[in-house]
């Protein structure tokens, strides 16, 4: 299994793909969800899929479902909540062998 680190609930930037935007404002949004063992992550309103059901019941329609679709984890980057900006991470042993992750920008634990 690989050791990710971005994690559920992490504000992230898109930097490649089809919600990538070549402007300089970049497209960011919340981590749903992640998938460790295929290398993915689902952002909150990006990335939008279309899936047609089948109707199942009369209580469950059938249709058109908009749901959001993965991502590669190397085309999203993550955002530090102290400075703001998208940043890579490191990890750090603290003194009592706990591991956190560190922003390269500001050098502030990411929570």
């Amino acid at each position: 299994m690989v050791k990710l680190k971005i994690k559920k609930g992490d504000t992230v930037v898109i930097i490649k793909g089809k919600d990538s935007s070549k402007s300089f404002k970049k497209k960011t949004g919340k981590v749903l969800r992640i998938e460790p063992e295929k290398e993915r992550v689902y952002v909150k309103g990006k990335n939008i899929i279309k899936r047609h059901t089948r109707k199942k019941s009369e209580q469950e329609p059938g249709g058109v479902i908009e749901k959001e679709g993965p991502i590669y984890i190397s085309n999203v980057m993550l955002v530090c909540p102290s400075c703001g900006k998208p940043t890579r991470v490191k990890m750090q042993i603290l003194k009592n062998n706990e591991k956190v992750r560190v922003c390269k920008r500001c050098g502030e634990q990411i929570p």
